[in-house]
């Protein structure tokens, strides 16, 4: 039965996922329209809204000490702001033809229409489970909400072996890898590729490899998971490839995600190649004038490549929540686009990117130079000076820089930043040489190392050219 309101009520919009993406695009909309003008109706299915997913492993690792520190904002608190927000309610199908929801309480069953003016999509992100025996069995674990990490340290609580394996060495597979070090288990890394961190060229990776090795970690590449084997009591007890099984306490699947975009290919809306809905730069879905979407549910726009990427990443939803909320709060706001920086670290290695790799080069068609070079995160007499290494490419003939990638000890990640800035403003390597970047000898050597990179790329660049 759809919900009907009386004559001179202000428009209704809709919000399908609470959490980043969702709600900043709610409370935006409620910044700029007081409830008599938009009433705002949010369903989330799961406990809780306005977390971050991206410290659930540090809670898992016990470096965040408390589930509640990852909560921006409460249920009760947007409801406080005027916002019908209501929890543990699935959408199981959007009508748009007739501008509803039907909404499914998880606990009861019961289900009812919505109606919209309208409608905004933030369904985000679903950890990739393998099609295998036993994926789905107990003590097998992905980590993409609060409710799911709450289910896993529910399982490490009452598990009494300490062996641990997390299939995928992607970012959550390295974070989880070090969230269970942090726990006292032994960890073991499944990992399907030849290095691990796929976002990085091989070379880097390799350097990630080593260093988590030297961690105590068992990193096991190349590898092919076929199934996950169960004991009598149907819980996970091993991981199986094709040539060997690692024992588990308990497993973690660290393989990545995909958009949770079912519920839009069923009402017709448009999915990119990577399975993202496809929206405009004002976040609004192609085609559809009143439906908006954002967060990991979305493919967006890569700078550099000119290309569609499926990035899942806090920094992005809350942003595209507020050009969302901006929007349709009848302001004017877009989202432009990405260059792909992403900055991770498992115990003290820090691993950075952003750009292209060599193989995203080659699949826009661009040729390029690609240059690697050793140096240090502080001048090298100084106490305290980490080893790090900057891998970077430069279009040939322009210079244009492309990419650039980053692993080292402290001081090292959020270096990257320089080289995302550059990436944006369309600077070339020669460019990014002069930049006048802070100095001091407890901060940087006299060149920072993302501008001896640079001077190299350049260098390169320029003999090419004769």
């Amino acid at each position: 039965m759809s919900m009907s309101r009386g004559r001179g009520a202000g428009e209704r919009l809709v919000v399908i996922g609470g959490d980043a993406a969702g709600m900043s695009a709610a409370s935006q909309a409620r910044r700029l329209k007081d409830p008599g003008e938009l009433e705002i109706v949010a369903f989330e299915r799961g406990h809780f809204t306005s977390y971050s997913a991206c410290g659930i492993p540090y809670w898992v690792g016990g470096d965040v000490p408390d589930r509640d520190r990852l909560v921006a904002r409460t249920p009760e608190q947007h409801r406080e702001r005027g916002i019908d927000l209501r929890l543990r309610t699935e959408v199981t199908e959007i009508d748009l033809a007739g501008r509803r929801v039907r909404a499914r309480d998880v606990d009861s069953g019961a289900e009812s229409w919505t109606s919209y003016d309208r409608l905004v999509i933030a369904t985000g992100a679903r950890p990739i489970r393998p099609d295998m025996p036993g994926a789905g069995a107990p003590g097998v674990h992905g980590v993409q909400t609060l409710d799911d990490g709450q289910a896993l340290l529910d399982t490490l609580a009452r598990t009494r072996g300490r062996r641990a394996v997390v299939v995928g060495a992607g970012y959550i597979g390295v974070e989880m890898a070090e969230a269970l070090i942090n726990r006292g288990y032994e960890v073991t890394v499944v990992n399907r590729g030849k290095e691990p961190m796929a976002t990085l060229d091989p070379d880097m990776g390799r350097l990630v490899h080593r260093a988590m090795e030297g961690m105590g970690i068992t990193m096991v590449n190349d590898a092919e998971v076929t199934g996950i084997r169960t004991g009598d009591d149907g819980w996970a007890r091993a991981v199986a490839t094709r040539d060997a099984e690692f024992p588990a306490d308990v497993v973690v699947l660290g393989i990545g995600v995909r958009p949770e975009t079912e519920l839009a290919a069923a009402a017709g809306l448009p999915l990119g190649a990577h399975g993202g809905l496809l929206t405009d730069r004002s976040m609004r879905v192609r085609g559809h004038e009143d439906v908006w979407a954002g967060g990991d549910c979305v493919e967006v726009l890569d700078l550099v490549s000119g290309q569609e990427r499926h990035i899942a990443l806090g920094t992005h939803a809350n942003k595209h929540g507020q050009v969302i909320g901006t929007n349709v709060g009848g302001g004017y706001a877009t989202f432009p686009g990405v260059v792909g920086t992403a900055v991770s670290k498992v115990c003290d290695l820090e691993i950075a990117r952003t750009g292209l790799r060599e193989k995203d080069a080659r699949r826009a068609g661009l040729r390029f130079e690609a240059v690697t070079v050793e140096s240090t995160s502080r001048a090298g007499y100084y106490p305290g000076a980490a080893p790090m290494t900057v891998k970077m490419l430069a279009e040939l003939r322009t210079g244009r820089l492309l990419g650039v990638q980053i692993v080292g000890r402290e001081g090292a990640g959020k270096r990257v930043d320089i080289a995302a800035v550059a990436l944006t403003a369309g600077m070339t390597v020669d460019q990014l040489t002069s930049l006048d970047l802070g100095y001091a000898p407890p901060f940087s050597p006299v060149w920072d190392p993302v501008q001896v990179a640079a001077r190299k790329a350049a260098r390169a660049i320029a003999d090419g050219a004769r």
